[in-house]
């Protein structure tokens, strides 16, 4: 299974329908973390898992969803809800609920990818406003039939890999 994962796009279409068409040949879902600032209409969402950040419209999408994407659980949520610019705990509770392998947040803007009990964790970043890195990033998620997986991260504007934020997790 291999996943595009996008958040707070906050609005610039241009640049989110430039990544999706980068990839989406290559991947069996897209997933939009939240803070689009599109309607549910918006043909850039279509056919892609979306959930509604502290900046959407409120209604406009659920706010979180699990997803069997290819064998593997996908929980998404925007974060604003579950604190995780302090803490990651709530979340990880939230994940474990919904027996997630792979848990997409955003809401931060801090691209990071890290494992807990089990769950994957990632935050793409922000396609627009980025926070620590210059880069306005976005990853992607592949699993192995074993249940390994590896997580990329990418610049937006040059769609090249930034290296040292990538991570491999083993089979759980």
């Amino acid at each position: 299974m291999k996943c595009l994962i996008i958040s707070d796009s906050h609005g610039s279409e241009k640049e989110l329908e430039e990544v999706i068409a980068r990839h989406q040949e290559e991947v069996d879902a897209v997933i939009h973390c939240g803070d689009s600032e599109l309607q549910q209409s918006s043909p850039l969402l279509q056919n892609t898992y979306v959930v509604e950040g502290n900046c959407d419209i409120p209604g406009e999408f659920p706010e979180d969803r699990a997803e069997d994407i290819n064998g593997v659980r996908v929980y998404v949520t925007h974060g604003h809800l579950y604190n995780v610019k302090m803490t990651h705990v709530p979340l990880s509770y939230r994940a474990e609920e919904k027996a997630a392998r792979l848990a997409c947040f955003g809401h931060s803007h801090i691209a990071a990818a890290f494992e807990e009990n089990g769950v994957i964790f990632v935050n793409p970043g922000s396609l627009l406003l980025p926070r620590i890195r210059p880069e306005q990033t976005y990853a992607m998620a592949a699993f192995d039939k074993n249940g390994g997986a590896e997580i990329q991260f990418f610049d937006r504007s040059s769609g090249e890999e930034i290296n040292e934020l990538r991570k491999t997790f083993a089979a759980y």
